[in-house]
């Protein structure tokens, strides 16, 4: 019966304690397995991991790459409008239909229609992301574009400037702006040429 009086160690666990510095005859005598020297001779020499002896460590022999935004890089599905016109006139497209009729598949952070092809009908469309040439080509045939950040596409008349890139017309002056004008003009037609005097020998 095992009991705490009788407990030993596995066999084989535990070695005799080595014996340095008994002379030379021991075995372990004289540098006592230290070799001659040098700084891992020393009592509390030690070298840390890595270290070359001075010669450049391999850490810093590597290449080294910067900062990616790979992790952060968001894939979108692709749906072009020939895709799109096997849908009936006036369907709601979204992505539950699109995955339903294996359009969009895959974990993907959001869809995108481009305008590749024509679209034959109308549809409402709930996507992520939209190209100006599909855009255009939706309102052409009819549908809408709803974003699913909630904002709601205009339809654009073709030929038309895009609203968003259209240049705002030149704001008028300031009242500041004007009378700093004001008395800069009044300054310079008060200031009179000086005339020159002749010197008298």
């Amino acid at each position: 019966m095992m009991r705490l009086h009788n407990l030993r160690p596995r066999p084989g666990s535990r070695h005799r304690v080595k014996r340095l510095g008994c002379g030379e005859s021991s075995g372990h005598g004289k540098t006592s397995g230290k070799g001659h020297k040098g700084q891992k001779a020393r009592s509390g020499g030690s070298i840390r991991l890595g270290f070359e002896g001075g010669q450049m460590p391999l850490i810093r022999r590597l290449p080294k790459r910067g900062f990616s935004n790979a992790a952060f890089h968001k894939n979108y599905a692709i749906v072009s409008l020939t895709d799109l016109n096997g849908f009936k006139a006036g369907a709601v497209v979204n992505e539950e239909v699109l995955r339903e009729s294996k359009l969009v598949r895959g974990d993907v952070a959001g869809i995108k229609i481009l305008g590749g092809g024509e679209l034959k009908h109308a549809l409402t469309i709930e996507v992520d992301k939209v190209s100006a040439s599909a855009r255009e080509k939706i309102n052409k045939a009819g549908g809408t574009i709803n974003l699913r950040d909630g904002r709601a596409t205009k339809p654009v008349e073709s030929g038309n400037v895009d609203p968003t890139t259209q240049e705002k017309p030149a704001e008028a002056p300031t009242k500041a702006t004007a009378k700093k004008r004001s008395t800069r003009l009044g300054q310079a037609s008060r200031a009179k040429p000086k005339k020159k005097r002749s010197r008298e020998r």
